[in-house]
């Protein structure tokens, strides 16, 4: 735990200097300070800021303590900086990733029981009702869509309402990847018109297939993609495992912010 702490504020550190982050020289505590906080309670504490804050000045981690109050606002303006460090772990999962094979998939985030839906402030209206096939329930909330590498290292996330399908968060991915890279998938991921346009640009889709599809795949591909699609399970448990039973936010923007924090928290584990 103590390397993982040096290793995340030295990589925090580095970040912000590459980024040439200027800060006011009257702040208590640096931006690189907050970050890794943010993350430690991410990797550790469930997301609790409040007593991750103050285990590490206890632990003299942190020379000064900001109040709560002070310290969330903190990490909001921060938070611009987060998809920077994402992409930069990012970049070494693609280096590693020789076979150049990627999986996409999505889980559910509930954001509060299907019986105070009628209280829940965060988020309102029937945008955020979705469908949980696997365990045949519906759930209220957001849903994250995640493209992990073959190793099942995350390079790329996103947030879509609950009721939004993964055929059309298909589209929203930027997909930034090697030449002739291979994405696979489950079998909600079948569009034909998409792949096409794909293998224009030197990508392959190649989801499962359903069993009325067009375009069948070979059995031995069909077993490859089954098992290359392992991965991108285990990365959803690994992030499940951070995640506490409920996440303590009282905006939306807050809730997005710690469900970010707890996706590159699963990027560190893939690299410290």
């Amino acid at each position: 735990m103590d390397l993982q702490i040096v290793f995340v504020y030295c990589l925090c550190d580095d970040l912000l200097k590459a980024l040439q982050h200027g800060e006011d020289p009257q702040c208590r505590v640096s931006d690189a300070e907050i970050l890794t906080t943010a993350l430690v309670a991410a990797l550790y504490f469930g997301g609790n800021f409040k007593r991750t804050h103050e285990f590490l000045h206890e632990q003299g981690y942190l020379p000064r303590k900001l109040s709560s109050s002070r310290f969330v606002r903190r990490v909001h303006r921060c938070a611009d900086l987060l998809m920077p460090l994402f992409h930069g772990l990012a970049g070494l999962g693609h280096e590693l990733n020789v076979e150049s094979l990627y999986i996409i998939d999505s889980f559910p985030l509930p954001v509060c029981d299907n019986i105070r839906i009628r209280r829940c402030r965060r988020y309102q209206g029937e945008a955020w009702r979705g469908y949980q096939s696997s365990k045949k329930r519906y759930f209220y909330g957001l849903k994250i869509h995640r493209l992990v590498t073959a190793q099942g290292q995350p390079v790329e996330f996103f947030l879509t309402p609950g009721a939004d399908s993964d055929a059309k968060a298909l589209k929203q991915y930027a997909l930034d990847l090697p030449e002739n890279a291979t994405i696979t998938g489950d079998k909600a991921y079948n569009d034909y018109g998409y792949e096409d346009l794909l293998q224009e640009a030197g990508l392959h889709l190649i989801p499962l297939r359903k069993k009325n599809s067009k375009r069948p795949l070979d059995p031995a591909v069909t077993y490859l993609m089954a098992t290359a699609r392992k991965a991108v399970e285990t990365t959803g448990s690994l992030i499940e495992r951070l995640l506490p039973k409920h996440i303590h936010t009282v905006t939306a923007a807050g809730f997005e912010l710690k469900v970010g924090l707890f996706v590159l928290a699963c990027s560190l584990n893939f690299v410290s």
